[in-house]
C-alpha cells in the first residue's frame, strides 16, 4: 500500500469539475456516497411530506424549489429520485423549444422519463406503473385479459374514471405496451409521435397525438389512473434556457400548464418547478397573479453551514484515504478546516463554492512536490466536460427521431449561432409548422438559405410542410432551401413527394439526410447551453456564460466532425470530414484525453492516467494506450517524473510551456 501523500499525487482530483455538473437526474448518475444528508435536510422533508399526502388524497400540488445559482437544486432533484423513487414515478422536464407546443414537450418528456429503469428494478417506470393498475393484482383475470385486447380495454374501461380521454384508443395502446413487438410503436404514440398510416393502423388506433389539448388530456389520463398506484412527480428544471418574449423568460407558459392542471383537477401530480431566485425575481410579475397563487409551497434552499461544508469534503477524500496504509491525521486531510473559516467568514456557503475551493486547496498540496509549469487548464477541462457530456448524449439518444422537430430546429440554431452566423427563427408561413424552421445567411454561398428540418413521419403531415416550402420560395423567403429529413419521403402517389420532387429535382435546393452522430453533437452542445443559462457549468474555476462557452467551442473545434454542419457548409473550408468509426480518428481522441487529462491535474499517477482513459474510451485497449504516452513523452508535451520506477510508481506531468 501507498501513503496518503503518494495517493493524493497519484490520483486524479476528488473535486474535479467533471464530477459535479448537475442536470436531468435520469443522465446524471449521482454517487449516493458522495450525499451529505443533513444538507437541505428540511427541503427534502418538506417534499416528502407533499408527496406522502398526494398519495393519501390524489390531490395534485405544485413546490417551487427556489435558490442561488450553486445552491444544489438540481443536485437535490436527483437526491429525491434516489429517495423517493420507491413512492413515486419520477420525471425530468428540461426546457422546451417552443411555448406552443408546451403541452406535447411535457407530454414526451413525461413519457421518456417513465421509460427509464429505476436502481433495483428490471422494468421501467412506465411498465411498473401499468402492472401497478387493480386488474394486474388478479393474477387469474390478467391471464385471461392479455389474450384478449377487447376484454382488456374494456375490463380497464369499468375500473377507470369515466372521463378518460379517448379511452378505446388509449387503453389499446397500453395493450399494446405489453406486446414486445408493438412496445417500441405504442411509446411513439404516447409520447405524441406523428406516425404513419401504417404504425397506427398497427396500434390499431386512428390519430395520433398532434395537438396540444391531446397531449394535455393524455397527460391527464396518466394522471387519473395513477390515482390507483403512486403519484408522479413531474420536475421543470434548467429554466434559463426557455423561450424568451421581450427579452424575459416565458415562465407564463409554465404557470399556465401548472393552472390548467390544478383547474381541470388533473390528480396525482406533484409539480416541482426549479428555479434561481434572482430568476423568479426579475420575471415573476410578468406571470399572472392568479397563476402565482397556484403555486402551494415555496422551498427555498439556504446557504450550508461550514460543518456540512467540511462533510462535502471528507466524502469526496474518503476514498483516497481509504487507500492509504494509514489513516490519516484528519477525516479532510490534506485539507484544513480553517480554510473554510478564512474563506467563509460568514459561517456559511453554497454547496458550489465549497467544491470549487476543495478543487483549488487539493490542487494547491498536490503540485507541492514538483516545479509546476504555469498552465492555461480551462480549454483542457471543457474538451474533458465535452467529451464526457458526448458520451452519455451517445448512450441517451439512440435514434433522430427521439427529438421533436423543433427540438432539433433548436439544437441546429444554438450550434449555427456558435459558428457566428445569424440565424432568425420560423422560416415557415405554416403557423403548425413554422417551428420547425429557420433562415440563416450562408457565408459558404453568399446566399440566404432557409432550412426545415421535419422528422414526422405522417405523409399527411409532410405534405403539409412541403406546401409551406413552395409557398416560402414563391414569396422568395429564401434563396436556398435545405430540408434536413431523415424519415421517408413518401411515394409517387403521396402529394407531399410529389411537391417536394417538384421542389428539388434539378434545382439549387439541397435534401439532407442526418446521421445519428451530428445529432449527438448538436444536443452535447444544446446540454451545454441549458447548463450555462441555468449557472450550473464549471470549467476549473469558471463559472462561464453563453458568450464564453460558444469561445470554447470554437476554440476547441469540437463542433468541426459535425456532418450535418459540414453539408450545410456552414465549417471553415479547411475542416475535412472523416468517419465517425475511423480507428485512426478514435486514437487521436484518446491521446487528445491523454494530454487533456495531464493538463487539468499537472500530476498524475501512469496507471491512472492509463485507467481513466480506458474508461472513458471503452473500445481502446491497454496496449494502445501505452504507445500513446510514448507519443506525448516524445513530443515533448508531457514526462514521466520516475521513469526507472515501478509501472505502479511512476508519476506523469506536462514538460514546462508544453501547453
Amino acid at each position: 500500500m501507498a501513503s496518503i501523500d503518494q495517493i493524493i499525487q497519484r490520483e486524479v482530483n476528488p473535486f474535479d469539475t467533471t464530477t459535479f455538473k448537475p442536470g436531468n437526474f435520469w443522465q446524471e448518475q449521482q454517487d449516493p456516497a458522495l450525499n451529505v444528508d443533513s444538507i437541505h435536510q428540511e427541503a427534502i422533508t418538506t417534499i416528502e411530506y407533499t408527496l406522502a399526502q398526494i398519495a393519501k388524497d390524489h390531490r395534485t400540488r405544485t413546490i417551487m424549489l427556489a435558490g442561488d445559482s450553486g445552491s444544489g437544486k438540481s443536485h437535490l432533484l436527483g437526491r429525491l429520485k434516489q429517495t423517493l423513487n420507491s413512492k413515486a414515478f419520477f420525471v425530468y422536464i428540461g426546457p422546451w423549444a417552443d411555448s406552443h407546443f408546451i403541452w406535447r414537450h411535457t407530454l414526451r418528456q413525461t413519457v421518456d422519463s417513465l421509460l427509464k429503469v429505476p436502481e433495483g428494478q428490471q422494468e421501467s417506470q412506465l411498465l411498473l406503473w401499468l402492472k401497478s393498475l387493480s386488474i394486474f393484482k388478479q393474477r387469474n383475470l390478467i391471464d385471461k385479459l392479455l389474450g384478449d385486447r377487447k376484454a382488456f380495454i374494456h375490463k380497464l374501461k369499468i375500473t377507470c374514471p369515466s372521463d378518460m380521454y379517448n379511452a378505446n384508443e388509449f387503453f389499446g395502446v397500453l395493450y399494446d405496451l405489453l406486446n414486445p413487438e408493438l412496445h417500441l410503436l405504442a411509446c411513439d404514440w404516447l409520447r405524441g409521435d406523428d406516425l404513419d398510416a401504417d404504425s397506427l393502423e398497427a396500434l390499431g388506433v386512428k390519430n395520433t397525438i398532434v395537438t396540444e389539448d391531446a397531449a394535455q388530456n393524455i397527460l391527464a389520463n396518466f394522471g387519473k389512473i395513477s390515482a390507483q398506484t403512486q403519484p408522479i412527480v413531474l420536475c421543470f428544471d434548467q429554466l434559463d434556457n426557455i423561450p424568451r418574449t421581450d427579452g424575459f423568460i416565458d415562465l407564463q407558459a409554465l404557470f399556465s400548464v401548472n393552472s390548467s392542471i390544478h383547474n381541470q383537477s388533473l390528480k396525482n401530480f406533484l409539480i416541482i418547478i426549479s428555479i434561481i431566485t434572482n430568476t423568479w425575481r426579475e420575471n415573476k410579475n410578468r406571470v399572472q397573479s392568479a397563476d402565482r397563487v397556484r403555486v402551494d409551497d415555496l422551498v427555498v434552499l439556504k446557504p450550508i453551514k461550514l460543518d456540512e461544508a467540511e462533510a462535502i469534503w471528507k466524502s469526496r477524500l474518503f476514498p483516497l484515504h481509504e487507500e492509504a496504509d494509514e489513516l490519516p491525521i484528519s477525516s479532510i486531510y490534506p485539507l484544513k478546516r480553517q480554510v473554510l473559516d478564512e474563506n467563509f467568514p460568514g459561517g456559511k456557503t453554497f454547496p458550489r463554492n465549497t467544491l470549487i475551493l476543495g478543487r483549488q486547496l487539493f490542487q494547491l498540496y498536490k503540485l507541492k512536490v514538483i516545479d509546476s509549469p504555469p498552465v492555461k487548464p480551462h480549454l483542457a477541462a471543457f474538451q474533458l466536460l465535452w467529451s464526457k457530456e458526448l458520451k452519455k448524449i451517445e448512450k441517451k439518444i439512440t435514434r433522430i427521431r427521439y427529438l421533436s422537430s423543433p427540438e432539433l430546429i433548436q439544437m441546429l440554431r444554438e450550434a449555427l449561432e456558435v459558428l457566428e452566423l445569424k440565424t432568425h427563427p420560423k422560416f415557415l408561413p405554416s403557423p403548425t409548422y413554422t417551428s420547425y424552421s429557420l433562415s440563416c445567411f450562408l457565408p459558404s454561398q453568399q446566399k440566404q438559405g432557409g432550412i426545415v428540418w421535419m422528422e414526422d413521419p405522417n405523409m399527411s403531415s409532410f405534405f403539409y410542410v412541403m406546401k409551406g416550402c413552395h409557398k416560402a420560395l414563391e414569396k422568395k423567403h429564401c434563396q436556398t432551401l435545405f430540408l434536413i429529413r431523415a424519415e421517408k419521403l413518401g411515394s409517387k402517389t403521396n402529394q407531399g413527394y410529389q411537391i417536394y420532387k417538384q421542389i428539388f429535382k434539378g434545382s439549387p435546393h439541397c435534401h439532407i439526410v442526418p446521421d445519428l452522430t451530428s445529432i449527438h453533437y448538436l444536443a452535447t452542445y444544446h446540454s451545454m447551453v441549458n447548463a450555462v443559462s441555468s449557472k450550473e457549468l464549471v470549467i476549473i474555476d469558471k463559472i462561464p456564460d453563453l458568450k464564453e462557452l460558444q469561445a470554447f467551442v470554437r476554440e476547441a473545434q469540437v463542433l468541426q466532425n459535425c456532418s450535418l454542419l459540414q453539408v450545410l457548409g456552414t465549417l471553415a473550408e479547411e475542416a475535412e470530414p472523416k468517419p465517425d468509426r475511423d480507428p485512426d480518428l478514435e486514437l487521436q481522441q484518446v491521446k487528445e484525453f491523454l494530454i487533456n487529462l495531464v493538463t487539468t491535474q499537472q500530476l498524475l499517477g501512469r496507471n491512472t492516467l492509463i485507467q481513466n482513459a480506458l474508461e472513458s474510451f471503452p473500445q481502446a485497449n491497454e496496449l494502445q494506450v501505452e504507445p500513446l504516452i510514448q507519443q506525448l513523452c516524445q513530443e515533448n508535451k508531457v514526462q514521466i517524473l520516475d521513469p526507472k520506477a515501478k509501472p505502479e510508481a511512476q508519476l506523469v506531468c506536462l514538460v514546462p510551456n508544453s501547453k
